[in-house]
Parts: C-alpha cells; structure tokens; sequence
C-alpha cells in the first residue's frame, strides 16, 4: 500500500507553495510539503532533505516544489 495518496490531484495541482510559506524549521522559504495524519509541515529544500528519510514512510503525502529551484538557477 503507498503512503502517498492521489485522492486530491485537483486540489494538490491548484495548491502551490509561495514566498509565504515558511519552512518550520528554519524560516526560509518552504518548497516541500509534508502532509501527516497529525498535521502539515514546510521544509525548504535543506530540511526536506534532511527529514525525508523519517518522515517519507509515514506522510500521507508529500509534495516537491524544490525543482523551482534548479529553473530559477537556469533562468539567471
């Protein structure tokens, strides 16, 4: 059984993160999402990284924005 979950593609398409959204660790901007049966977490790129063994096997779901990163690199 997968621990991610594609229930919601609709609202998880329509749903990006932005500038306002903070990693709860650190501050810096949140490109990662961590969906928990107790709750959500940001994590900027750094920290989602560092968590994500932990925390991959039990989120129902896991959402990577961190790619904006290498296309806004590109774009520069």
């Amino acid at each position: 059984m997968s621990q991610i979950t594609t229930e919601n593609v609709a609202d998880e398409l329509d749903y990006s993160l932005t500038a306002l959204d903070r990693c709860d660790s650190c501050g810096a901007q949140a490109y990662i999402r961590v969906t928990l049966s107790s709750g959500e977490l940001l994590f900027c790129a750094h920290h989602g990284a560092k968590f994500k063994e932990k925390l991959f096997p039990t989120a129902i779901n896991w959402h990577d924005e961190s790619a904006r990163l290498l296309e806004t690199s590109a774009a520069e």
